[in-house]
């Protein structure tokens, strides 16, 4: 996870649990790793962290080895640049939140981390919440001030295991920006352990999804939420996220356009400026298929599209298709029946007619 090409090669054994991982994640942005709960999430992040000892591992972080078995290298947690964020914010309730800020920096201190902590506070919008007791804290705030505690010691490496698990919706919606902000400022990697749909689409450059403890599948998150070799999301949550932007607005009727590479779409205004990038989420139940262009219909959205694969559903009834539209792709649930009346297959011609289409937020 360097810009220096630097890997996190990870084999651990733990009774009848196996994780073994081979990756090379990028210098920046947030790497989501997903996967059901017992796929080896958490135990990838403490390997990493040192929390847990790995066998025959190499951890590489910007350039620097922090295990490396072959060498008999093993680095402690505490000597680690990095920063650990977990479910619960584990604040101490007799300190204030300036209190729980400076804590972390006793042991290390400095000019240096004192100037790093002014700016997570500026960065992650707690300076009003300084003189509070966590106890008056809202759930976001709580992770607020501990996602800025982990940033003080400048880390070069930020773990987030699950952070938005012990919220509520309203709460989740409080912080999601603040780490979209920490994904768009901040010149650091970061691991983002999630198993929600949403958490991955909103937010990850890159997405890792474990299975059984190894990779399923890695890569920038549009391409693996599109594949269908073995679909990330299985049931309702199967779809494809595409990245565009503003290129029109309708007043009258009050919806926007979101073009992207491939064709526009229409959905609701959500007030964001012409020339905007947005992201948007198509679930593969939405997307129906034609192999002529529909006439006289409801749908406003309709898209040309190439057929580019198929595969077999998690039900024997039904079917994904993969269509290419210019450079994006979409995902199309059918029945297996529909997949061979209308003769599909690699090459097909066909229209998508995209039902509905969500705006990620």
């Amino acid at each position: 996870m360097s810009a220096d090409g630097g890997a996190i090669r990870l084999a651990l054994a733990r009774g009848d649990f196996a994780l073994k991982v081979d990756l090379a994640l990028p210098p920046r942005g947030i790497t989501a790793v997903f996967g059901p709960s017992g796929s080896g999430k958490t135990t990838l992040l403490r390997c990493v962290a040192g929390l847990e000892r790995a066998r025959d591992a190499l951890v590489q972080v910007a350039g620097e080895v922090w295990q490396d078995d072959a060498h008999g290298v093993f680095v402690a947690t505490w000597r680690r640049p990095l920063g650990y964020v977990f479910q619960e914010a584990s604040l101490f309730d007799h300190l204030d939140v300036r209190g729980n800020l400076h804590y972390g920096l006793r042991r290390s201190g400095g000019a240096q981390q004192a100037i790093a902590l002014d700016g997570a506070i500026e960065l992650l919008g707690i300076g009003a919440l300084l003189q509070r007791r966590t106890g008056q804290l809202s759930g976001g705030e709580r992770q607020r001030v501990a996602i800025a505690r982990a940033l003080a010691t400048q880390p070069r490496l930020l773990l987030l295991d699950e952070p938005l698990a012990s919220l509520d919706l309203a709460r989740r919606r409080e912080i999601v920006p603040w780490l979209e902000r920490l994904r768009d400022e901040l010149h650091i990697p970061m691991l983002y352990v999630t198993h929600s749909a949403d958490e991955v689409a909103r937010l990850a450059d890159t997405l890792v999804v474990l299975e059984r403890g190894s990779v399923a599948a890695c890569g920038p998150t549009a391409g693996v939420l599109a594949g269908i070799a073995a679909p990330v999301l299985l049931g309702e949550e199967a779809g494809a996220l595409l990245e565009g932007t503003v290129g029109e607005r309708d007043a009258r009727w009050q919806l926007a356009r979101v073009d992207f590479d491939g064709g526009g779409l229409w959905l609701r205004d959500s007030g964001a400026a012409i020339g905007t990038a947005l992201r948007l989420r198509v679930l593969a139940r939405d997307v129906s298929i034609a192999t002529e262009e529909p006439r006289n219909t409801s749908i406003q959205n309709l898209l040309p599209a190439v057929v580019r694969a198929i595969a077999q559903d998690a039900h024997p009834s039904q079917a994904l298709v993969q269509l290419a539209c210019g450079g994006s792709i979409l995902l199309s649930r059918v029945t297996a029946r529909a997949v061979d009346a209308l003769a599909l297959q690699p090459g097909t011609p066909v229209w998508a007619q995209v039902k509905s289409v969500a705006l990620v937020e």
